[in-house]
């Protein structure tokens, strides 16, 4: 009896120290919408991508070299890719950012589990449930919600178009870069995999630097600070969230970037959250955590 007081006791604990590093990690993501948020009309988003890949590149090799871990790993093709794929993403992110609300376009971003699960199937042969198309279903019903204010108050349907485009683009190469990690994950250690995204980054982002380039002043600087730290910030908390939390539940949790990010929108660039967009972003996080449970039961038929 005295035994089973204690286990209960432990998972409690650790469930709750994973609770708190996955709403960290929602909190840390949040904060770094907003500085791209509030600097990305100013500043080129190649310059944003370039300093946080910076930023990041210097963090995670500290912590590399103070484990004596080798930086280059073992699968270096797949390394590469995933830092392709990582690098296209976050041009979308921040560019949808720039243009879209930050619930709107942090919604849309999260449909990527879906897009994990189909890219799954048809990449890696995993076996794929009939659920799933219900989750389909459900998530770009949501997509279509969130949109749908963008329409109504944007007078430029173009580029809100363009970025809801770019935002679900984005969306998918987070699938594909996370479908790189999962693969990645066997043999090369986590903070390996880490490394290579801004390893990749800085010279893919140096091209449009060139041509593009604007200094930045005064507060642009914490801006572009804040971007690397909460992002490195956000990384390390998903990442022993995940370790602490089943993936289903964590999924779920980690959904708390939507609900910052929607406060951070009203509070400090005065956008309105309509009843649509609350609709969008319960149909997107039904869709989400249906594919995580769907991919988790496939996984175990294989």
């Amino acid at each position: 009896m005295r035994e089973k007081q204690l286990t209960d006791e432990f998972i409690l604990d650790k469930n709750l120290k994973g609770i708190k590093f996955l709403i960290g990690s929602g909190l840390a993501f949040s904060l770094m919408s907003v500085c791209v948020k509030a600097i990305g009309e100013r500043i080129p988003i190649s310059e944003l991508v370039f300093a946080r890949a910076t930023i990041s590149i210097i963090i995670t090799r500290f912590f590399l070299y103070k484990n004596k871990i080798n930086p280059w790993g073992y699968q270096k093709r797949l390394l590469i890719i995933r830092g392709l794929l990582g690098t296209s993403a976050l041009f979308c992110i921040f560019k949808a950012l720039t243009i879209l609300p930050i619930a709107t376009a942090t919604v849309i971003q999260y449909i990527y589990p879906t897009f994990t699960v189909i890219c799954a199937y048809i990449l890696l042969k995993e076996f794929i449930l009939k659920r799933i198309v219900y989750s389909i279903i459900i998530g770009w019903i949501g997509i279509v919600l969130v949109s749908q204010p963008e329409f109504t108050t944007n007078s430029n349907i173009q580029e809100t178009i363009l970025a809801i485009i770019i935002a679900i683009f984005g969306a998918l190469m987070t699938s594909l870069a996370y479908i790189c990690v999962r693969k990645l994950s066997s043999k090369e250690h986590p903070l390996v995999i880490i490394y290579y995204f801004p390893l990749v980054s800085i010279p893919l982002s140096i091209p449009f630097i060139i041509n593009d380039f604007v200094l930045p002043s005064g507060n642009d600087w914490l801006w572009i600070i804040g971007i690397g730290i909460f992002t490195q910030i956000g990384q390390l908390c998903i990442t022993e969230g995940l370790r602490l939390l089943p993936a289903s539940q964590a999924t779920s949790l980690n959904y708390s970037q939507v609900i910052f990010a929607s406060i951070w929108g009203v509070l400090l660039f005065k956008e309105t959250i309509t009843t649509s967009i609350y609709l969008g972003g319960f149909c997107v996080l039904i869709s989400t955590i249906i594919s995580m449970s769907a991919s988790k039961i496939s996984q175990e038929k294989i």
